[in-house]
């Protein structure tokens, strides 16, 4: 796990690198630091389809249609000293193929609010507290087992905290934070999610008849270090590129397993309203537990850990509002 955090550390590295002003140094003051007192506020809210319908096609096919809705609200605040941030996400993807249950193939409810303060209006480095949380609506199967849900909403459920620094010369569209005190709380308030242990939780105690005797922990506190980085630039004239990093690492328990989420992403513009997306999603979380089958048909046990990545490309309609 330590040997893929060389990758991004690498491009945070380059990132910063690029920059023409040290991070280390108060930049003279220019029109980014005149700005007056103002709230900015914006909505998004789009679908992406995608359909492909076969007749006598002689080399074979099934019918599928995919659709994503997705919604993304920002409120900020801005002035001299301060920079408050909030952002809403909310995504739901479904895909139905000839022959085969309806599937989903994304699910998040997300929430972000970070506030900054700076002492000296020419600082590049600001005070800065942030909250995170997320989670998602609807239960999680492995497909195609659908008897046997894998999570569900508020299971798992994640709420980070934390206070520290956060850089940003343009900070709308370079930041890097580091705090070294963050608390993350892991949700997994399904009983039976929970009394199996799922996504780090306490599991229940159980006899050798298979009755709870006590039942597992539904709350699962830790305590660390969070770093943060995001970037976004455009690559060239409707084509625009962001990078986003997080990762965390648990003071007590583990400490130096990290904690990765990791992702890259493509917006190309076609017009105001039609557009295309292209990224990449990187996970690794040590409380994740993968599962491997057993000589007993139907039965799994617990194995390690593994990095989980999606990819994916999606044109669809947005409109602003």
């Amino acid at each position: 796990m330590k040997k893929l955090l060389i990758i991004p550390f690498f491009l945070l590295v380059q990132v910063l690198i690029a920059q023409p002003t040290s991070i280390f140094m108060s930049a003279k003051p220019d029109s980014d630091y005149a700005i007056k007192p103002e709230w900015i506020k914006n909505n998004r809210a789009g679908i992406d389809l995608s359909e492909v319908t076969f007749v006598n096609w002689n080399s074979g096919g099934s019918n599928a249609v995919s659709a994503l809705l997705k919604s993304e609200s920002n409120i900020n605040y801005r002035d001299k000293y301060f920079s408050w941030k909030n952002r809403l996400v909310i995504r739901y993807g479904v895909n139905k193929q000839q022959d085969r249950e309806l599937r989903k193939t994304e699910d998040l409810f997300e929430i972000n609010s970070n506030m900054g303060y700076r002492p000296d209006g020419t600082s590049n480095w600001f005070y800065s507290a942030r909250l995170n949380f997320k989670t998602q609506f609807t239960n999680g199967y492995q497909y195609p087992d659908i008897d046997k849900k894998i999570s569900a909403l508020m299971a798992p459920g994640y709420l980070f905290f934390g206070g520290g620094m956060e850089y940003g010369k343009n900070i709308d569209k370079l930041s890097f934070y580091f705090s070294p005190v963050t608390f993350k709380t892991t949700f997994v308030l399904d009983q039976d999610l929970a009394d199996a242990g799922a996504f780090g939780v306490t599991p229940a105690v159980i006899d050798v008849d298979g009755n709870v005797l006590i039942d597992g922990k539904r709350i699962h506190k830790e305590f660390g270090i969070l770093i943060n980085n995001s970037y976004e630039m455009e690559v060239v004239e409707n084509i625009s590129f962001r990078n986003l990093i997080s990762l965390y690492t648990d003071y007590l328990n583990s400490f130096g397993n990290i904690d990765v989420d990791w992702q890259i992403n493509f917006d190309f513009k076609v017009n105001h309203y039609v557009q295309a997306t292209f990224g990449s999603h990187v996970l690794y979380d040590d409380d994740v537990k993968t599962q491997k089958a057993t000589d007993v048909d139907g039965v799994f046990e617990k194995a390690g850990a593994k990095i989980q990545w999606k990819q994916y490309l999606a044109i669809g309609f947005a409109v602003d509002f």
